[in-house]
């Protein structure tokens, strides 16, 4: 697996390990790669492709809802609000935000690291930084804590800018994200040159088992498109630029990807690529060394901006759930002439800041994900419901109560037959499990086909619902059952915490005549 040649540092080695990850990641990937360490192989590239499918499926989802919701901030929180109820918001607000939180601080200790490694390419600052400065940090308490200095200075910086505007932030953004892609296309056409096609045979050495388990690792780095989505406030014409930038944004990112990894694993055979850096280590060994420069150079800019579009969302999300009233209303103030929530900024720059700077953040990192892959779950199975309301307005909606239970639980019953195929695949259980598993969930969808009505919404349409939204249900679900054991215990956890939260607080403030939580619905007639 390559574990460090883009994001860096002993901080992140758990992270999405293909090279073209770690270069290009999107701009908002925030989710590791914790159980999995297999060396890469040519196989990957297949890999990428089904990742980037499945990929698919979750965009078009949030595609649709962006489109419907084009004006208001929140994400997966909106849309579980609208489709289901309150609570349902709040969980999923939950699960992502620590998600955010964690994975926040450790991009902020990988771009440390990389900030520090160019400054030692001068003599003046060579092996003279000490490690808590920068590279990984000074442990304490048995590695509990881990002293790291420039990471939240960094966090600051980039919180400032925040701070100061949409469109301070989005220049930088921009400029950041210009480096890193022609950075990328540098590295693919340099080492198209050296490509020897003899290093592609086999092209799966070890059977489409292994090409599928490839795919639920590097499906992580295709993860963060649904920061489009919370970014409809600051938008000039949301319901036609949301769902481009969505769809558009995964497929350039899925194109990269197969280029960097036809390019390396051609230029350099699997079995002899360096775990640590193979991208380096590639193009050294074709005499290369200073394509190796330019990819540091590139991991700043990628984590960069990585980092600033993460904080970004984070703050919306707190800014639409102050809107609400499930947190105090000081999440909910924007500042009157810099059109940005500064005290959510803030707040989200301090919890990231003190994650990077005092703790070890790797060992956290072992229970990232469950957020992301929750919240696309829920987004996906909100597409279905949201078609449900749009018919139940427009019919006798106590003819349709039973109709709208059942369809629930052939959701639940899709997800939890997603997550027994994923555990089955896992253990290595009799493919026999694993077919009962797909069939029951076929039976499912099946039914959701055939018991309900589904309404065209207004602007963008995902196609092919409920079949398209169950299977991205199902995969989600599959994925998360190849997570860390820790990361589950951490979703049990988090979600009782979250239900005394909303029980105790939420609940008693919660406002329901907040603009944010409006069903926007055009009329019947418009519709048709």
């Amino acid at each position: 697996m390559m574990a460090k040649d883009f994001y860096g540092g002993s901080d992140s080695s758990n992270w999405c390990s293909s090279a073209s990850a770690r270069l290009l990641a999107p701009e908002y990937s925030l989710s590791p790669v914790p159980w999995l360490a297999t060396p890469v192989q040519v196989r990957v590239t297949i890999s990428f492709l089904l990742a980037g499918a499945a990929s698919v499926l979750n965009a078009l989802c949030y595609a649709e809802l962006a489109s419907r919701f084009p004006a208001v901030v929140g994400g997966a929180y909106l849309y579980a609000y609208t489709a289901f109820n309150e609570l349902t918001a709040f969980l999923v607000f939950a699960q992502l935000m620590l998600d955010y939180h964690i994975g926040a601080a450790s991009i902020a200790r990988s771009l440390a690291s990389y900030v520090v490694s160019i400054l030692e390419l001068f003599p003046f600052f060579k092996e003279n930084i000490p490690s808590w400065i920068g590279h990984g940090g000074e442990e304490f308490l048995g590695g509990t804590l881990s002293i790291n200095i420039l990471a939240p200075i960094l966090l600051a910086l980039l919180t400032i800018v925040l701070c100061w505007g949409v469109g301070e932030s989005s220049v930088l953004n921009s400029c950041m994200t210009v480096v890193k892609v022609i950075i990328v296309i540098v590295v693919i056409f340099a080492g198209a040159f050296e490509v020897d096609v003899s290093n592609w045979s086999p092209f799966a050495p070890n059977g489409f088992k292994e090409i599928l388990t490839g795919a639920t690792v590097v499906f992580f780095a295709y993860v963060g498109f649904d920061a489009v989505a919370n970014s409809a406030e600051e938008s000039k014409k949301p319901q036609r630029d949301l769902p481009i930038g969505i769809l558009g944004s995964l497929l350039i990112c899925a194109a990269l990807y197969v280029g960097v990894s036809l390019v390396l694993t051609g230029m350099v055979p699997y079995k002899f690529l360096d775990e640590d850096a193979p991208l380096s280590d590639a193009f050294a060994s074709r005499g290369l060394k200073y394509v190796s420069v330019l990819i540091s150079f590139g991991a700043v800019a990628g984590l960069t901006t990585t980092l600033l579009v993460g904080l970004y969302v984070q703050s919306r999300l707190y800014l639409g759930l102050g809107r609400d009233g499930l947190l105090p209303s000081i999440f909910a103030k924007v500042h009157p002439k810099r059109h940005t929530p500064v005290h959510s900024q803030v707040w989200v720059g301090i919890v990231a800041g003190i994650l990077a700077g005092l703790f070890n953040v790797r060992v956290l990192s072992h229970i990232l994900s469950v957020g992301t892959l929750t919240g696309y779950s829920v987004v996906s199975a909100c597409v279905i419901a949201l078609r449900w309301k749009d018919r139940t307005s427009r019919n006798d909606s106590s003819r349709l109560t039973s109709a709208w239970r059942q369809g629930v639980i052939c959701l639940i019953i899709i997800a939890c037959c997603g997550f027994g195929a994923g555990l089955f695949y896992r253990i290595n259980a009799s493919y026999i499990l694993l077919i009962v598993a797909v069939v029951i969930a076929v039976l499912a969808s099946a039914m959701l086909c055939l018991r309900h009505g589904y309404s065209d919404p207004p602007g963008f349409s995902c196609p092919g619902v409920p079949l398209l939204p169950a299977v991205s249900i199902f995969f989600n679900l599959f994925l998360f059952a190849q997570l860390h054991y820790e990361a589950w215990w951490r979703f049990v956890i988090l979600s009782f915490i979250s239900i005394g939260l909303y029980a105790f607080y939420g609940q008693y403030h919660a406002d329901p005549s907040s603009d944010t939580i409006v069903y926007h619905r055009v009329a019947v007639a418009e519709a048709q």
